[in-house]
């Protein structure tokens, strides 16, 4: 049960990064114990992958600090980071359980996703809108700081990382509800003036 855990760890981390979760997992893999990668998702401890994922990981990290060149990158990540989330589910879900990969890899997409929609289109837009763009960098770094701590928590104490997601989704849904019910009073309040 802990692999299912991880892998939802994983793969939300996957949304705000999708390097950066790939290389957490490739190095523990590669370097410890802590992970087994059965096959095919062993090819993630090669030397040329993990170069491939460092390469890419600085692109993302420096065009993600760049106000308007951001927002281009998260257009361009919206295939990258659902397919990170995707192969990190099903390497983590296949470690303990025998979840078929194609389930696997669809809950990963639809994981990764998930969070990168609401970072790319309500989270960065909105800070990007209050702040000019300034707010743009320090935004990044956070995201980038959870990625990794979410990722090394999902390998080491995944029961923790799960936890710590259904009640970041539990406010988010909550939040989402209050103002969607605040627009409808809003409505209503307009309609009868």
């Amino acid at each position: 049960m802990t692999g299912i855990f991880s892998a939802f760890g994983l793969s939300a981390s996957a949304g705000l990064n999708a390097y950066i979760p790939l290389l957490i997992v490739a190095l523990l893999a590669k370097f410890t114990n802590l992970l087994k990668l059965s096959e095919p998702w062993d090819a993630l401890t090669s030397w040329w992958v993990i170069g491939v994922i460092i390469v890419l990981g600085v692109i993302e990290f420096f065009a993600d600090k760049i106000p308007a060149v951001d927002h281009i990158n998260d257009v361009i990540q919206t295939i990258f980071r659902p397919a990170a989330g995707a192969i990190l589910f099903a390497a983590a879900a296949n470690v303990v359980t025998e979840i078929h990969p194609v389930l696997s890899m669809v809950l990963g997409l639809l994981t990764a996703g998930s969070v990168h929609a609401v970072k790319s289109l309500a989270i960065r837009p909105a800070v990007t809108a209050a702040t000019g763009g300034l707010g743009d960098a320090p935004v990044s770094l956070l995201e980038d700081a959870t990625a990794a701590v979410v990722s090394v928590l999902a390998v080491v104490v995944p029961v923790v990382v799960t936890c710590l997601l259904i009640i970041a989704t539990s406010l988010v849904v909550m939040r989402m509800y209050r103002r969607s019910k605040e627009k409808q009073a809003e409505r209503r309040d307009s309609a009868h003036e």
